[in-house]
């Protein structure tokens, strides 16, 4: 039988995020850009592609996301891929109340979606196939690895339970010393405040560049430092989120100097405007 996880809408999210940012980047490029460019051009596109293939990928296993229930072992559906785990190679069963410290190793997410390798803090390594994380999530120690999933029905928990034979731990989050929890990044306001400052330069980049930009007979180059800006904010907040478990300090750094490259493309833009 196939369990489906909690129910989100994490892959039509990534799909309308996507055909957006990337339909953006390449209108933006082959904009600023013409066949007197061609060599900057092809070294923007190609990881461009690239990117939008991995992004594909990643969103198909959005779509097909669920865990399934044989009588020999579980399987963890992810996109075109099976992750199959014998009953006799479970370890532990754990049921995760409350909001975990997840920091992203080789992984990616947004709302209603989490895939990928991340370290728990106070709990360890942990590969996330899951929707909403935010009430908790069950981790499956198994030799087969560590697993992270969402499954909505309570059924789900009592069969895997029948089928490894294996006595059920509830581990609080909220009720985990603060040494062990570590810092959450979702209640540090400097990295909110940050998050929110870059968010809003980049709106108001935006906003003038479509306000003021038409018909201002100003260089189509102008355009490619908004895809500048808005590549280099997605590439510093996935690192940011990474790096904020070492350094909370060094997570405040990478996303000020985005804010700050933002702020020059804003000038530059804004020179190049009023010329």
């Amino acid at each position: 039988m196939i369990y489906r996880p909690v129910k989100g809408y994490g892959g039509w999210l990534g799909l309308f995020a996507g055909i957006i940012l990337f339909g953006f980047i390449l209108w933006g490029i082959n904009y600023a850009l013409d066949d007197s460019d061609r060599i900057l051009k092809l070294l923007l596109l190609v990881p461009t592609y690239i990117f939008l293939f991995v992004y594909a990928y990643l969103l198909l296993g959005a779509f097909n996301l669920g865990y399934k229930i044989e009588k020999d072992a579980l399987e963890i559906l992810w996109g075109l891929q099976k992750k199959r785990i014998p009953w006799d190679e479970f370890d532990e069963i754990m049921e995760i109340k409350g909001r975990a410290n997840l920091f992203p190793f080789l992984a990616a997410s947004w709302r209603g979606y989490m895939f990928g390798l991340y370290s728990a803090k106070g709990l360890g390594s942990v590969r996330m196939y899951a929707t909403h994380t935010e009430e908790g999530f069950l981790y499956l120690k198994t030799k087969k690895g560590f697993f992270g999933i969402t499954p909505a029905e309570p059924a789900f928990l009592s069969a895997i339970i029948n089928k490894t034979g294996k006595t059920l731990q509830t581990i609080d989050m909220d009720k985990m010393p603060p040494e062990e929890k570590g810092e959450s990044i979702h209640e540090d306001r400097f990295f909110s405040l940050y998050y929110k400052l870059n968010v809003l330069f980049l709106l108001i980049f935006a906003v003038y560049l479509g306000i003021f930009f038409p018909g201002s007979g100003a260089p189509k180059f102008i355009i490619l430092l908004l895809v500048l800006a808005v590549s280099l904010f997605i590439f510093n907040v996935g690192n940011a989120k990474r790096l904020y478990q070492f350094s909370s300090q060094g997570a405040y750094i990478t996303l000020l100097i985005g804010l700050a490259v933002t702020g020059v493309f804003i000038i530059l833009s804004l020179s190049g405007i009023s010329l």
